[in-house]
């Protein structure tokens, strides 16, 4: 019998035992091709999924390279069935093409004819197809190329799109490279963009995805769409474009709810364009608005539906998606494979981390005892109440403030989900606050002070969970969020990566309610950094009270 750390099951799910030896080598193999369900503290449980492994597929892993991972580190044998099924699985992307032909335009093309045959009497695909122009081969109509692969991927035959691009209007886009290089993994990464045409680039927060983004610009060198989660993100985007590469202010335009400008490289809000009027979308039209060469979607996991809808009719523009996790909470991850691309590359967060380039980080979990009082207005609140006086409980207020004393010396954001709560925070604090409602200027004008250190304490609401460049915080520490959001949990522990000049570390805290729902959300958010190798620490308020 062998001795190692992963037990795999019938059921398609994988055992890690996280104290062997092997494990983390174990997780790295498997990282690529599964995804981590739950992770207590001595064995994480993985499940095989289809998306996860044409995902693989789509990145160039093959089933022979999969299997071999799981023989490799399993403890018992195999299940012969389930190497079967992982085999299967994986051949069934990529036995429907999509091609362009010279004689018929947009066609789908089988190496297998009768699953074209299959496929061709959904009715799920009604009105899609044209004519037949062979055994193996049927014209699509060209607007559908993007709901066809919807399609295709609900029908378990996800296509290879081979159909190409075109280049759009062309604009000189070169890197400045002066005093700073692309690093390694962010060279590789363009290149595994480039090489497949489409698709997601997962980096974690603070190891340079906008300069993954720019670079791709520059291998493009033509008009540039980038759709980004606010105004805040945007112009921090452009700052980063004007100095990294040789495009000038005039030559970026902002599309948000502040100004209407299209330019050759145009920066859009989702929120603008997801502005609803008389039941359409006036904004979207943006995306009509030039022959545009590439569209990058920056933190790609957020992307509304709306978005989605649009960029059906984009499949003939290349397309990058940018994320620190592909885990979308509300299961349209098939829809990112489909309409935006299949992941092109990932590097683990810890591969990252031991390279330097992003900071080491403690991550730990303290827990609040409610007082008499606040226990009774848990248990008598309604049950889609709970998790908010849970999670807002003044009792939280005291340790937040030891922790922030604590850590006296760094840059500090306090994070939360609930106005009130952020309010008392600041007014208990005496920091101030950022929230939905705070002006694009005041904002910039309160994360310019808290960068230059005239603020060391920062409190702040959902707004701060992505696209913030804020380097030189050192320690977060989180109240309340989105009840058990995993990607929430990485975009607030991104927010301290950034590497410190001192190499100090950073340090993530997440304050719970115990014996509440609380501490059942808290340990779902967690799931996704486990995957990532952060262990949670579980502290007692008390013990932080009396430090």
């Amino acid at each position: 019998m062998s001795t190692g750390p992963l037990i795999v099951q019938s059921d398609k799910t994988l055992l890690l035992e996280v104290d062997h030896p092997d494990a983390l080598a174990c997780r790295m193999a498997i990282a690529p091709f599964a995804e981590l369900e739950r992770s207590p503290e001595h064995v994480h449980t993985y499940r095989l999924t289809p998306l996860g492994l044409w995902n693989a597929r789509a990145a160039g892993h093959d089933a022979e390279a999969v299997v071999d991972a799981l023989l490799r580190f399993s403890r018992y044998p195999v299940p012969h069935a389930l190497l079967v099924d992982v085999a299967e699985t994986m051949d069934r992307y990529g036995r429907l093409q999509l091609a362009n032909d010279p004689a018929h335009g947009l066609v789908l093309r089988a190496l297998d004819r009768a699953v074209l045959i299959e496929v061709a009497k959904s009715k799920k695909l009604a009105g899609m197809f044209g004519a037949k122009v062979d055994e193996d081969t049927i014209a699509v109509h060209p607007s559908e190329r993007g709901r066809l692969k919807q399609a295709l991927l609900k029908l378990g035959w996800p296509a290879e799109d081979l159909a190409g691009y075109v280049d759009g209007e062309k604009h000189p886009i070169s890197l400045h490279e002066d005093g700073w290089t692309l690093r390694s993994y962010q060279r590789e990464a363009v290149q595994q963009f480039w090489a497949g045409g489409s698709g997601v680039v997962v980096l974690p927060c603070g190891a340079g995805k906008t300069l993954v983004g720019a670079a791709a610009m520059a291998e493009a060198s033509a008009t540039t769409l980038i759709l980004v989660t606010n105004t805040v993100a945007g112009r921090q985007w452009k700052r980063e474009l004007i100095a990294r590469t040789s495009l000038t202010e005039e030559e970026i335009g902002e599309y948000s709810g502040e100004r209407k400008e299209i330019r050759p490289v145009t920066i859009a809000t989702y929120q603008v364009l997801t502005t609803r009027r008389g039941g359409a979308f006036p904004h979207l039209d943006v995306f009509g608005a030039r022959d545009w060469g590439l569209v990058v979607y920056d933190e790609v996991h957020l992307l509304p539906a709306p978005i989605f809808r649009f960029t059906a009719d984009l499949q003939a523009r290349r397309r990058l998606g940018l994320t620190a996790t592909l885990v979308r909470e509300d299961g349209r991850e098939g829809d990112v494979f489909s309409l935006i691309g299949p992941k092109r590359y990932d590097a683990p967060w810890k591969d990252i981390e031991s390279q330097g380039w992003i900071a080491p980080a403690t991550c730990t979990e303290v827990r609040v005892t409610l007082t008499d009082e606040e226990r009774m207005g848990y248990a008598t609140a309604e049950p889609e109440e709970r998790y908010r006086v849970a999670a807002t409980a003044r009792t939280k207020l005291p340790v937040v403030r030891a922790l922030v004393e604590r850590h006296k010396d760094d840059q500090v954001l306090v994070i939360g989900g609930y106005i009130d709560q952020l309010h008392a925070l600041s007014e208990y604090l005496d920091a101030p606050v950022v929230q939905g409602s705070t002006t694009n200027k005041e904002r910039e004008r309160l994360f310019d002070a808290f960068r230059s250190g005239e603020i060391a304490t920062l409190v702040i609401s959902r707004v701060g969970n992505f696209s913030i460049d804020l380097p030189e915080a050192a320690v977060a520490i989180q109240v309340s969020g989105t009840f058990g959001s995993r990607q929430e949990e990485a975009q607030r522990l991104g927010r301290v990566l950034r590497p410190k000049a001192d190499g100090r570390q950073a340090h993530f805290y997440t304050v719970v309610a115990r014996d509440t729902i609380d501490t059942e959300y808290a340990a779902h958010r967690q799931r996704f950094l486990a995957e990532q190798g952060y262990a949670y620490t579980i502290v007692d308020a008390d013990d932080v009270l009396s430090a």
